[in-house]
């Protein structure tokens, strides 16, 4: 089960807030998703991954509301280490993953509420990086804002980077995982090399 954590609506689409959910819709896309399904708590689709089934959910409860849609949909045969929780991060540079097995909201509402509903810290996350506010004040408005030309051009291959690091978690488990995906964000004319 990967959730995507966002806020539902036109308005919040392609904000900081809402990578979480721009991850789920591309990860959706490139395993063949026809179509997702709407339920009062989240849009939900099902895919194919080597045999297996992976749930993807996009709760509809707002940000500081997840959890309660992450507990709900949670099948109750399904261990927490196969639970992975993707979001948005203001402590990372733009475009840096960092995938971890467990650990604390680190702030993040979305996490917090999870946490609360799930009671525990100890489920996967995948933290993209939006960057930092300007004006730590200011933290509320610049996750709902929109990224730069420049921060975009930073985050799209990111975005990719994390489906990769989706699929690894999935077939290979979290330390695969996090040895190959964790890192900064990489420059668009840099490409994809290395070995």
């Amino acid at each position: 089960m990967v959730v995507g954590l966002g806020n539902p609506g036109s308005r919040y689409r392609q904000t900081r807030h809402n990578v979480g959910f721009e991850v789920a819709e591309r990860l959706a896309a490139r395993l063949g998703a026809r179509a997702w399904r709407e339920t009062p708590l989240a849009s939900l689709v099902t895919v194919r991954l080597d045999g297996g089934e992976l749930l993807l959910v996009r709760p509809l409860t707002y940000m500081n509301e997840s959890g309660r849609a992450v507990a709900r949909l949670r099948p109750p045969q399904l261990p927490l280490d196969r639970l992975l929780v993707v979001v948005d991060d203001i402590h990372l540079p733009v475009g840096t993953l960092r995938l971890r097995a467990g650990g604390s909201a680190g702030g993040h509402n979305g996490l917090r509420s999870v946490e609360a509903h799930l009671r525990t810290q100890a489920y996967p996350r995948l933290r993209i990086g939006v960057g930092a506010p300007p004006d730590p004040a200011e933290q509320a408005a610049y996750v709902l804002g929109r990224f730069s030309a420049a921060e975009r051009r930073l985050l799209e291959p990111a975005l990719e980077r994390a489906v990769d690091a989706i699929l690894c978690w999935a077939r290979d488990g979290i330390d695969r995982a996090m040895s190959r995906h964790n890192g900064p964000a990489v420059a668009p004319d840099e490409g994809a090399g290395g070995p």
